[in-house]
């Protein structure tokens, strides 16, 4: 369905608030939304997806109007505690259309982090009681005023709803390309870290820096057992770090996250400063967008990461603009007590022939933790 035909049915129904974290299947609704609004006081993307559930029901608070939240079905962990105990009929009844990528659709090749959330979306859709109507390429236009007609029935009893879009379910002509102007690509990034963490630990957040961290490997000819590839689990490399930077505390941990995964659970901050590992350094490669999923922006590039890292109690932070900001960085790092803190200013884009991890996720867990084993 071509996406302002959706859009135009949701706005036809004075549902013209948006808000939600960047979904690659709905690449053409991000787009569409960024080309109408950018980021106003229409369209805004939020650091998680229970925080756009919550903006929105704060929207409907204040105008009495539905808000559309959009998300990928991998965020619907994020968002089941503010469902059920915010926006439910049996609590406040806070209306709230959804629009949802189905990742890991069964049937449909995926890869490994989706496969079990995608057999479970609609299971935990009708947990919660939120109906929902199945986008795909061949959904009519009346199908969809059909289903909208019995939505808005619903949504003014005080129900959510949702419309969970298939691969190729929306379509938009227009391009919208997302750039900055940082020099240093993150895979370059990537390579400065492994050239001098030797046999460090290292876990890596989820998209394009776990594909690139074990490309690096295989170029090298290196062994892949140093190194955790958070490939799903957005937002908690960095907690996955600190669990393990604690239980081996004479082996120095790296994590390299990303602006967007940081943002999404940066509580996380503040435990690991206050638990205030020696051992561990904390690498935010920062491009200011959700590469992963299409580039959309985040608000890293509003805020001061490095401010955030000394608040948190981390006991140095550094910043990077450029490969030689990061040697000179990286060169003073040997004898320094964690936690520690880089963030690093990084291009938007990556190689076209970008692969992804050969080896499957319980070969690298399996690799990875006999490493641990033979570490003191």
């Amino acid at each position: 369905m071509d996406i302002t035909k959706f859009v135009s049915f949701l706005e036809g129904n004075n549902i013209n608030f948006f808000t939600g974290v960047p979904d690659s299947l709905l690449n053409p609704f991000n787009s569409y939304l960024m080309k109408q609004y950018g980021i106003s006081n229409k369209h805004i993307i939020t650091a998680n997806e229970g925080n756009a559930v919550a903006l929105a029901a704060g929207y409907h608070l204040s105008t009495g109007k539905i808000p559309c939240v959009y998300l990928q079905n991998s965020g619907l962990g994020n968002i089941i505690n503010p469902v059920t105990s915010l926006l439910n009929d049996q609590v406040y009844g806070i209306p709230c259309v959804f629009v949802m990528g189905w990742r890991g659709e069964p049937g449909v090749h995926d890869e490994p982090q989706h496969k079990f959330q995608g057999e479970i979306t609609i299971t935990m859709l009708e947990s919660l009681d939120i109906t929902y109507m199945i986008l795909d390429k061949d959904t009519t236009d009346k199908e969809l005023e059909d289903n909208l007609s019995t939505f808005i029935n619903l949504l003014a009893s005080g129900k959510s709803v949702a419309f969970v879009v298939k691969k190729g379910g929306l379509s938009y002509s227009e391009k919208v390309t997302y750039k900055n102007d940082n020099p240093t690509l993150r895979e370059d990034i990537i390579r400065a870290i492994t050239d001098v963490a030797n046999e460090d630990i290292i876990v890596s957040t989820t998209g394009k820096t776990s594909r690139e961290l074990f490309e690096i490997r295989e170029q090298n000819g290196q062994s892949h057992k140093y190194d955790f590839l958070t490939v799903g689990s957005m937002g908690h490399s960095s907690s996955i770090a600190l669990g393990v930077a604690l239980n081996k505390p004479n082996k120095r941990v790296w994590c390299i996250d990303g602006d967007g995964a940081a943002l999404m659970h940066m509580g996380v901050m503040a435990v690991i400063g206050e638990k205030s590992p020696a051992n561990y350094i904390h690498v935010i490669i920062n491009n200011g967008s959700h590469e992963s999923v299409g580039g959309q922006p985040t608000v890293a590039n509003s805020i001061n990461l490095q401010q955030i890292a000394i608040g948190c109690g981390y006991q140095a932070t550094y910043s990077a603009s450029n490969l030689d900001e990061l040697d000179s960085v990286l060169s003073l790092l040997d004898g320094k007590q964690g936690p520690i803190f880089i963030e690093v200013k990084s291009a938007i884009g990556s190689r076209e022939d970008l692969g992804r991890p050969t080896n499957t996720p319980i070969e690298n867990k399996k690799a990875f933790m006999n490493f641990l084993l033979e570490c003191n």
